[in-house]
């Protein structure tokens, strides 16, 4: 934990003390000051993917991937806010760059959000072109989700407060609305020196693609701000003339966990080994620690176990349990008094316990109850009795359940992530609406000590270069600075955080797809 927060302190700060200081001499926010000032009062911004492009480029630090993206409250109403810092690289975009503004596009999307977009960018990093313009997620794609989600009706909103060059251009340019700050945001297919390159003409930046070109002259923009605080005055006011649907819920009282979130950290240690309660971690992460568990006494006993001390609402587990139980732990449960569903497993999964989950999952898609998968997965059952039991059949009804679930779904990864495991529990690759990591979580095929085991087996020997690069491979700061998931987070914070990703998920007008097949036993 020391070493995030030590990471997380470092990133906040953005570019280098020279950069920020010049970007302040210009009469600029700071990135992360432009966003405290467009949100809410007293509200939070659900901050995405913050280690994004940590030791990603060699020599090249490029702190949150150059691009700061979350969820905020504009004016009453869940916006995705995407700001480019300036400060980083003259706020170019790097490949990660790219990959993570589009991963807040389909956050928006999924979640019908608002998008505010605060540009002050240089455009591609050009050393990175290779990767940044040509293929299908690549720079081109931004602009093709921006013309998608206005076609859906979600709102694009762009605020110019700095250069807006090339492509970038475009971000401005097919929006809905579009704010631009006088004397400092430009907008231009090409700049000044390429303009005299490619034509002759001699030309300044303000009167190619100034604030009062476009507002008065072009039409490219619909407002002129005279500073970046005015430029966000008009954002909230265009935020407030959306007519967007409020929540369908109201905003209710609800019960805390009896049991202090604070306590997770402890809970969890640093040795993945060591079996984890499951039920141990919902308790802290639940209204009341209120959780109705599903077929809590069904599985064919395989192997026995005593479980240690459970909170008072899960007293009347037996002492005596067996590993199928263990492995998958789905109820019902509320978090700030939304209605979910949450499936917690412990280790290998069983055919029971993959049967058991599919059940679970029909259940909720039904009923358009939102799904949470807290996973600790070292993958499904192997072996000759595992197989004549039809581990492949059953798990796969599992990955079918979750891959076809038009609920929203949340992951967060407690403990290990390993093989089909991941799948099955809602991995990145089936759709969660956010997938977050605790510090000590692991994510891979399969350990380096398991991967040195079947090696062996097969006569070969693994080298101490490659055990390394494994283990350092599977670290949470390692995937989320690739943006396999959406931010490594303080287990005391998961409450909070699912709590912000429902509201997000179930503020806008979101339409469920319709279910398929009917609830059916296996």
């Amino acid at each position: 934990m020391v070493r995030l927060q030590e990471l997380h302190s470092r990133i906040e700060q953005g570019g280098p003390e020279k950069a920020r200081q010049k970007h302040i001499a210009r009469g600029k926010m700071l990135p992360r000051d432009r966003i405290t000032t467009l949100v809410d009062p007293n509200t939070a911004f659900l901050e995405l993917s913050s280690l994004a492009g940590h030791e990603v480029y060699p020599g090249d630090e490029v702190p949150a991937g150059g691009i700061i993206t979350g969820i905020g409250t504009v004016h009453g109403t869940e916006c995705m806010i995407v700001a480019n810092d300036s400060t980083v690289k003259g706020g170019t975009y790097y490949p990660i760059t790219v990959k993570k503004h589009l991963r807040a596009q389909t956050i928006a999307q999924e979640n019908r959000l608002p998008c505010i977009y605060l540009v002050d960018s240089g455009g591609a990093n050009l050393p990175h072109q290779a990767d940044v313009f040509p293929d299908r997620d690549h720079f081109g794609r931004i602009f093709y989700n921006q013309a998608r989600m206005s076609s859906l009706g979600i709102p694009q909103i762009s605020v110019v407060m700095g250069p807006c060059t090339a492509g970038g251009a475009y971000v401005p340019a097919m929006s809905d609305e579009s704010i631009i700050v006088e004397n400092q945001g430009t907008i231009f297919l090409a700049g000044p020196p390429l303009v005299k390159a490619a034509t002759g003409e001699v030309v300044s930046a303000e009167d190619l693609g100034g604030g009062k070109l476009h507002s008065s002259i072009s039409g490219v923009t619909d407002y002129l701000a005279v500073d970046d605080a005015h430029a966000l005055v008009l954002a909230r006011r265009s935020i407030s003339n959306l007519n967007w649907p409020r929540p369908e819920f109201p905003e209710r009282s609800f019960k805390q966990p009896l049991y202090d979130p604070e306590e997770l950290g402890g809970i969890i240690g640093t040795n993945l080994r060591k079996q984890i309660s499951a039920r141990e971690i919902i308790a802290r992460i639940v209204d009341g620690s209120e959780f109705s568990e599903f077929k809590k006494d069904y599985g064919e006993t395989l192997v026995t176990g005593t479980s240690r001390s459970s909170p008072p609402f899960l007293q009347h587990t037996p002492p005596s349990l067996n590993l199928l139980d263990l492995s998958l732990s789905p109820g019902f449960a509320r978090i700030h008094s939304h209605p979910v569903g949450i499936l917690a497993n412990n280790g290998i999964l069983f055919s029971s316990s993959s049967l058991k989950g599919a059940h679970f999952i029909q259940l909720c898609t039904q009923r358009r109850i939102p799904l949470i998968f807290l996973q600790n997965i070292s993958g499904f059952m192997v072996g000759a009795d595992a197989e004549k039991g039809g581990i492949a059949k059953n798990g796969a009804k599992l990955v079918t359940a979750v891959a076809c679930a038009d609920v929203p779904k949340f992951t967060v990864v407690v403990g290990a992530s390993a093989g089909a495991g991941n799948y099955g529990m809602c991995g990145r690759a089936y759709g969660p609406r956010f997938l977050w990591m605790w510090p000590q979580a692991k994510i891979g095929v399969m350990g380096s000590e398991q991967l040195g085991a079947v090696m062996e087996a097969v006569g070969k020997t693994v080298g101490p270069e490659l055990k390394a690069r494994i283990e350092r491979e599977s670290d949470a700061v390692y995937s989320s600075a690739r943006l396999w998931d959406d931010g490594v987070i303080p287990p005391a914070h998961t409450r909070a955080m699912l709590a912000q990703g429902l509201k997000a998920a179930l503020g806008g007008s979101v339409e469920g797809g319709e279910t398929r097949f009917g609830v059916f036993r296996m």
